[in-house]
């Protein structure tokens, strides 16, 4: 199945509503577990989150988009911007799938 990058920058000055919205974040997250490859925040350089990256397997990009706009953060307005990009992964080199 593809992989897509979802890249989530934050509006400024939202850490608020990233910290009120973060346990019904993780929730969504949880119920697609079988899709996540990898998921966190993205950081600034104190360590602070200032967005989110997501490496998730569907079956089109028109999913991928569905899925990243029902993210409770895009539903409560945390987002200055999302990306979904389609993604392959070269190095590692990954195992072959059956």
């Amino acid at each position: 199945m593809p992989v897509f990058a979802i890249h989530c920058l934050d509006k400024p000055l939202q850490q608020e509503l990233r910290q009120r919205t973060r346990e019904a974040h993780l929730a969504y997250l949880r119920q697609a577990l079988d899709r996540v490859v990898v998921a966190g925040p993205l950081l600034n350089e104190d360590g602070e989150p200032i967005g989110s990256m997501l490496l998730m397997k569907f079956p089109d990009y028109r999913s991928a988009v569905a899925f990243a706009a029902d993210d409770p953060y895009a539903r409560a307005g945390l987002f200055a911007s999302v990306a979904v990009t389609r993604w392959r992964q070269v190095l590692p080199q990954p195992a072959a799938e059956d």
